[in-house]
């Protein structure tokens, strides 16, 4: 008899309540029927008191008014108002784990430098970020910083030309013209160029131990096809559109132009950076002292520059250290996005409770919360699982 037959006989002999499969799938049904019950609870509890459980209310006239993200008016939707909410959310989210991610990874490595300035000045900041509260930090930021600037008349103009003023911060901005929906389809074909050779390169690896050919190569798609495209077009598919300082009638001065980020966001997006950064730089630093430190010195012996060492030998082989720690960061940072409303930043939290407060809809609104933040720190964590198993995978 063979190994699997014999195997199968003894689980066969096993009476069904002390089989681990069986209890395992009871448990299970176990605790989604407890689930349900509780919920059903809750909901029965909820309509005892007179309330109704529904969506409805967001398809009815929000009656007030957003400044900040997408155009809103008081007689659109609580859905569109919530819709705004989310979007600003994202914008600052977004923008802060590029930023705080390149601002982590600069101090993490300045706190390993030999210099001992750069290292005594990248430990100071981790220390004094790290071990104060970040609510106090945004305070800071946006009521002794941010608002102290000069006004429009005195703003700050640096080139670009780049604005900087107590009403808010102004940059260039590239805005599409007419002739951009002929240009677009080479940005496609740009995108599709680079997946091909992305792939190919790949593909080499596992038959001689090496890619084909450098990853710039990548890259030349997309440019390449871009700038084919823009030639062929009768004008510009983007134009730089730059901020100009506009005097209007009473003396009234105003931004026109640009991109235009208000005082709130950018208080925000600053202490969300300045203070994810600072844990980062020390994942950072982790993961690059959790390297062998036989292959820097083997690296060195080969005549590699230090730079280099850090490039092609270090990082590499550090990512498979930093980037699980390095979820948590970001899902923290999205979190503490909702510190926004003690400045004013009209982000998800902020405009879920201007609904609360106007529709008296406290379960639903706070559902709609719990869902979105759960949405996005799902979405954060498979993106970065999934760059993690792609690093995993090359390494092996």
């Amino acid at each position: 008899m063979s190994r699997g037959a014999e195997a199968a006989e003894r689980r066969s002999a096993v009476p069904f309540w002390r089989d681990e499969r069986v209890l395992k799938l009871l448990g299970q049904i176990l605790f989604i029927t407890l689930v349900i019950l509780v919920a059903a609870w809750m909901l029965s509890n909820y309509r005892k008191r007179g309330l109704t459980f529904s969506f409805g209310f967001l398809d009815e006239e929000a009656s007030f008014d957003l400044a900040e993200g997408l155009p809103f008016s008081p007689t659109d939707s609580y859905a569109r108002a919530f819709l705004i909410g989310v979007v600003n959310t994202l914008r600052v989210a977004g923008l802060g784990i590029v930023f705080a991610t390149l601002l982590g990874l600069i101090a993490g490595i300045a706190r390993l430098s030999g210099n001992w300035l750069v290292n005594r000045i990248a430990s100071v900041y981790i220390e004094i970020i790290r071990n104060t509260p970040l609510l106090v930090q945004l305070f800071f930021l946006y009521f002794a910083v941010i608002l102290n600037l000069p006004g429009l008349q005195e703003a700050i103009m640096l080139s670009g030309p780049i604005y900087l003023s107590n009403r808010g911060f102004a940059f260039p901005a590239l805005r599409p013209t007419s002739s951009f929906g002929s240009w677009w389809p080479f940005l496609v074909a740009a995108l599709i160029g680079a997946l091909v050779l992305l792939i190919l390169r790949r593909r080499t690896v596992p038959s001689t131990g090496r890619p084909a050919f450098n990853l710039l190569w990548v890259g030349v798609p997309l440019i390449a096809f871009p700038a084919i495209g823009w030639q062929f077009m009768r004008g510009q598919p983007l134009i730089l559109d730059p901020p100009e300082l506009v005097t209007m009638s009473g003396g009234v001065m105003r931004i026109e132009g640009g991109t235009i980020f208000s005082p709130e966001f950018m208080a925000l997006l600053l202490g969300l950076v300045i203070y994810t950064g600072a844990f980062i730089a020390e994942v950072v630093r982790a993961g690059i002292q959790a390297v062998d430190k036989g292959q820097t010195e083997a690296a060195r012996a080969q005549g590699f520059t230090q730079g280099q060492i850090l490039r092609l030998i270090v990082l590499p082989q550090a990512l498979r250290v930093i980037i699980p720690p390095l979820i948590s960061q970001y899902l923290n940072l999205t979190k503490n996005s909702s510190l926004a409303l003690g400045i004013g930043f009209l982000d998800l939290y902020a405009v879920s409770s201007t609904m609360l407060n106007q529709s008296g809809r406290v379960v639903e609104v706070f559902l709609m919360i719990m869902a979105s933040y759960l949405s996005m720190s799902l979405t954060i964590s498979m993106i970065m699982n999934i760059v993690n198993r792609r690093i995993q995978i090359v390494e092996r």
